[in-house]
Formats: structure tokens, sequence, C-alpha cells
């Protein structure tokens, strides 16, 4: 059986079935492409090259009751910023209208092992602690983290 869930993108809403895939699908549908188009080489003699390929990392936190604006005030205010200065890129963040508990959100690595050692350094870096204890003063903000990677298909319209 199939869940369906709507999401706000970017001022749009659409209905799309549960999973990383669908999700993914729907994202380059909304959305302008995060990567160069693809561009003509001197090299290859003027023939149309690939755009830099990215491993993508869809991610979905659930909230403790009420939690969700705490969240979103962490990742508005320090989170993002983190993010970046780690090396991940920050591509689409989501909010199912039929839930009031969860973010989901897109982020684009160079690989598995460039994410690996993103995450790494953020989860060490003292400004994400600060962050994160502050933010907590209140109690814990996450009951639930999932994490998918993701990679585009040959014949996906966004690469």
């Amino acid at each position: 059986m199939t869940t369906q869930h709507w999401f706000r993108v970017a001022g749009f809403a659409t209905l799309a079935a549960s999973g990383a895939l669908v999700a993914s699908l729907a994202l380059g549908r909304l959305l302008p492409a995060a990567e160069p188009a693809p561009q003509a080489d001197a090299k290859s003699g003027g023939k149309v090259q690939p755009a830099a390929s990215y491993v993508y990392e869809l991610r979905t936190y659930v909230t403790l009751p009420g939690r969700l604006p705490a969240l979103h005030q962490r990742f508005r205010e320090h989170t993002l910023k983190l993010f970046e200065k780690h090396g991940m890129k920050n591509m689409y963040y989501f909010t199912p209208l039929d839930k009031d508990d969860t973010l989901i959100y897109l982020l684009a690595h160079e690989s598995r092992e460039a994410a690996q050692a993103s995450w790494d350094a953020f989860r060490k870096d003292p400004e994400w602690l600060k962050a994160r204890d502050a933010s907590e003063r209140d109690g814990k903000i996450v009951m639930k983290v999932e994490s998918v990677f993701l990679e585009s298909t040959d014949y996906s319209p966004r690469k």
C-alpha cells in the first residue's frame, strides 16, 4: 500500500506517494536544476559534456510534539550555513502539508565518501554543538532521523 503526502515546494503544493524516489522525482519537476547545465568543451571538439554528477541525500526528521518550530529556527539561523561550511550543498527543504512534526530536505554531495567526511566534520564543529545545545534548552527536538542516498538515473531530466 502506498501512502500519499502533500508537500509545499517553493510556493507550490504537490501530491506525491511517500518514498525517496518519488520525492526526488517531484523535486526535479517543480524546481529549477541545481546543477550546472551540460557545457560544450573545446577539448571534446564542441561536443556537450555532462554536468558533474552528485550523490543526493534525502533526510527526514520527525520532531517531538510541538518542536517543529524550534527545528525550523535552528535550520534557519545555524544549520544551513554550517552544512555549506562543511561542503554540503543545500538543495530543497520541505514540510508535508498533512503533518506538523516533519521536516524533509535534500542535500547534494560530491560522493558518499565526501558526505561521510562532511557529516563527521559537522558533528564535531563547536559552532554546531553550541547551536544544538542552545536550541535544546527547552528539551530535545528531534525524535527520529532517516537518511537515504540517491543518484540520478540516466534518463532523469535533472542530474
